[in-house]
């Protein structure tokens, strides 16, 4: 049931809100300050139901899930928040009677982008949190409250270019400061022992820097049902944050100074790590919030329960992938010298606490750490990290009789470099995966050796979206029409969607549904006129590439697919081609040289496209600027043809892929991470498949046979567009500016293949599947039939579904009885 919703009371607190908060009349407000009156009078509604919620634990003390995640990317909250609490309408309403000139799309447009994630990692962790709430599962979200994000990105000359990412100017009204459960958080120092009265040697550490760990709460609400969680972020502050005597001696910087350093810590999402001092950074980050996390659940753990052999039962720690694998030792450290355990009973608590997701089978993805900066920044958990590798590899030696060689590369600890995901496999007692194909790389090939020893450990969930937000929200359109048709029972169980299969063949309803898709890619139309000063056709097929920018996501092979297609028309400006619309966005790393040399290649491509007369009338090119969950949401809706292209075995899942398929474009793809199982999901006809298979990729790893010069020699059109890339076709005043990108398709660099991710294996193969998606889009009638059996098949996708999985599989958590309203 939707809350129930006071009109009178709701405006009341908006006025009371403007005339307290800004001092001025409803008239005079800024567009700012209308928005922060109406989230605060959300949020007042909120509140009662989140005491509620919190209520309920501690009635119950449920086994409660904290899940670990350096990303969060939840987006603006304003309109999701409405849409769960169900009062959308009731809210549009109060403004349109208050006469305030601006439309609701117009005041949430003045809510930043939350800048706590940058790609999939964090949008998953943010529809998992939405599920977890409306599933009514106990737990915490836990992160950190990054000042300014990754970056906010600009596009100069075709180039990218960071700046600071704001997003809290203005502050952040969802959010509640918790100073009455700060931590302290300890670096560097040495370390001392003592034996006690019976023998028994204890630890601590000495002569450390600290800092304090502040929490903020933010609520996730759970769709209509009154239960809120908390996404709960940590702050950094110094345990002296202003020094009075430094400056009455006129050291004014020293006086502030531990408060400085203290605010590093949170300031970005992802410090550049090209260097030794951004290393050192991100290391401090990640023991940071995981320490002040595992501080505090086991403290809320004792106040609640006491004893502390207890903890597996009522605590779980998920690590979405390697950045959180820290969790293993600091809680190791917490029983051993806090609660002094010995080491058996420690490590079996720790193993059974926590949990391990796999997000990568890239080993160069894989997070390491210098033995020698971990060692000097966390000293005492180090000396945890060696004591379990040296069992470990014991365990190795007389348990299973593996060779030196390799208990060697299974070691935690070699090379000088620490392996957190190893670490965080031998201290879990999970270690998943996150789509069928990547689980089963995992078991068969990157991770093969330890799923011999531990093979009760490894298990898949494959990701999910969040409908509510994805659809919902995103296309209330098209939602509106699904629950015209079908009812509303999809928003909470996505598999109700099969109900819309029949209706592909009706004709009133395929009407409809094309209108939706065609008022989106108007919206659309309009948003990068407005942000890029590009006009497209809206009647063009709009093909869409958007995610982070690697290379193994292949944004390169797009883009020389698209100079295939331009030499074709300008070689023949009389064939029959079906106009496109090609559209980019992406984030690079900013230490990602070759990343962002893709960026400024798409756009001089762009620029070469879009102002040819005989090739702009079929093709432009878009790059959009600045990605994130709002873009996404103008952006996805309104796509055609959904590009999932990666290297085969490279793509963990990706949930790009899912939000496409939910708002019904077609995908291009290969059979990777969970285009697998989209393929399952709508059958042969209804997705576009091309290119190398794992099998075959991993093959040619191995036999070192493929060179990219046989397909550069054989294939003249081919050769054309590589050429292309230096010969002044694209930037006729730099031709050798991407001579970078020309010599990694065909030259070796070091051990490393020539064309590493198959480009040029895959790029004929691609080229000829798009082919096929013109003549597929000339039929417009079959066209929607398969587009509708997209969305009619994404139940699967659901987070609810994976949330379901992880709850009952692998955390063991109840869901708790959701609050009636």
């Amino acid at each position: 049931m939707a809350y129930d919703f006071n009109k009178d009371k709701f405006k009341e607190e908006i006025l009371d809100h403007v005339r307290n908060f800004s001092r001025k009349s409803l008239e005079d407000a800024t567009p700012q300050e209308l928005y922060q009156a109406v989230a605060f009078a959300v949020r007042d509604i909120i509140t009662d139901d989140w005491i509620a919620s919190q209520r309920l634990y501690n009635k119950t003390a449920p086994k409660t899930l904290y899940y670990l995640s350096m990303e969060f990317l939840i987006g603006r909250a304003l309109g999701n928040n409405l849409v769960n609490m169900g009062i959308w309408d009731n809210v549009n309403e109060v403004l349109h009677e208050l006469n305030i000139k601006m439309n609701f799309s117009q005041i949430e447009e003045e809510e930043p982008d939350a800048g706590l994630g940058n790609g999939g990692l964090g949008r998953l962790a943010a529809c998992f949190m939405d599920s977890l709430s409306t599933l009514s599962y106990p737990a915490y979200g836990c992160g950190i409250r990054y000042n300014y994000g990754i970056f906010k990105q600009q596009i100069e000359n075709g180039y990218q270019v960071e700046f600071p990412d704001d997003w809290l100017k203005h502050g952040n009204p969802w959010e509640v400061k918790r100073t009455d459960t700060a931590r302290e958080i300890k670096f560097g120092g040495t370390v001392s022992s003592y034996e006690d009265k019976y023998g028994r040697t204890h630890f601590t550490q000495q002569n450390y820097e600290s800092v304090l760990a502040i929490p903020y709460d933010m609520p996730i609400l759970g769709y209509k049902n009154g239960f809120v969680n908390a996404l709960r972020l940590w702050d950094a502050e110094a345990p002296q944050k202003f020094v009075l005597r430094f400056f009455d001696q006129g050291a004014y910087q020293k006086a502030v100074e531990q408060q400085t350093l203290a605010k590093t810590l949170v300031e970005v999402l992802y410090p550049n790590d090209n260097h030794y001092q951004g290393k050192e950074l991100r290391l401090k980050q990640q023991y940071f919030f995981v320490s002040a996390t595992v501080q505090q659940a086991i403290s809320k753990f004792k106040k609640a329960h006491g004893n502390i052999y207890l903890l597996p039962e009522k605590v779980v720690f998920q690590m979405n992938d390697t950045h959180p694998a820290i969790a293993v030792p600091e809680l190791m450290r917490i029983l051993l010298d806090e609660e002094k355990l010995g080491w058996e009973e420690a490590f079996d608590i720790a193993s059974r606490t926590c949990a391990y997701t796999n997000h990568t089978i890239m080993i160069e993805a894989l997070e390491t750490w210098p033995i020698d900066l971990f060692a000097r920044l966390l000293p005492r958990v180090y000396q945890i990290v060696e004591e379990i590798n040296r069992r470990f590899c014991m365990e190795l030696r007389d348990q299973h009789h593996f060779s030196e060689n390799l208990i060697h590369d299974m070691s935690i600890i070699s090379d000088g470099q620490i392996k957190m995901a190893y670490l965080a496999i031998v201290g879990s007692f999970s270690v998943n995966g996150v789509a069928a194909i990547h689980t089963e790389i995992l078991k068969t090939n990157v991770l093969k050796n330890f799923y011999r020893i531990y093979p009760n450990k490894f298990n898949n969930k494959t990701n999910g979206i969040t409908q509510r937000r994805w659809l919902s929200h995103a296309n209330p359109e098209l939602a509106q029409l699904i629950t015209s048709t079908i009812g509303d029972k999809w928003t909470t169980d996505l598999m109700e969607l099969k109900k819309l299969i029949p209706h592909a063949n009706d004709n009133a309803f395929t009407k409809e549904y094309n209108e939706i898709k065609f008022h989106n890619k108007v919206r659309l139309t309009d948003y990068i006129k407005t942000h890029q000063g590009i006009t497209v056709n809206p009647h063009s097929i709009f093909d869409v590439q958007v995610k982070r920018l690697h290379e193994y996501k292949r944004q390169l092979m797009n883009i020389l697919n698209i100079l295939l297609l331009y030499n074709e028309i300008k070689d023949n400006p009389n064939g029959n081609y079906v106009p496109r619309t090609f559209i980019f966005a992406a984030k690079a790393a900013p230490g990602y040289t070759r990343a962002k040399l893709i960026i400024k290649l798409i756009n001089s491509v762009a620029t070469l496209v879009n102002n040819d007369p005989l090739t702009r009338k079929y093709l432009t090119v878009v790059f959009i600027e600045n990605y994130n969950v709002s873009s996404a949401e103008i952006i996805i809706p309104a796509a055609n043809v959904s590009e999932q292209i990666s290297t085969a075995s490279k793509e963990a899942s990706g949930t790009s892929n899912m939000k496409f398929m939910l708002n019904g474009a077609l995908t291009i793809g290969t059979l990777d991470g969970a285009n697998i199982e989209i393929f399952e999901e709508v059958g042969d006809d209804n997705i576009f498949i091309f290119g190398l298979t794992c099998e075959e990729v991993l093959s040619l790893y191995q036999s070192g046979t493929y060179n990219p010069w046989d397909i550069y020699n054989s294939d003249p059109a081919i050769h054309r567009i590589v050429k292309q890339l230096i010969n002044g076709t694209i930037e006729p005043g730099f031709p050798d500016l991407f001579r970078e990108l020309y010599e990694s398709l065909l030259n070796r660099a070091g051990d490393n293949l020539a064309d590493p991710y198959f480009i040029l294996k895959d790029l004929r193969a691609y080229h000829d599947a798009q082919k096929k998606i013109d003549l597929a889009y000339m039929d417009k009638e079959n066209w929607t039939k398969m587009a509708i059996m997209n969305t009619a098949c994404s139940g699967k996708f659901s987070s609810d579904r994976t949330i379901s999985e992880y709850a009952s599989q692998i955390w063991e958590i109840n869901p708790l009885i959701p609050i009636k309203k």
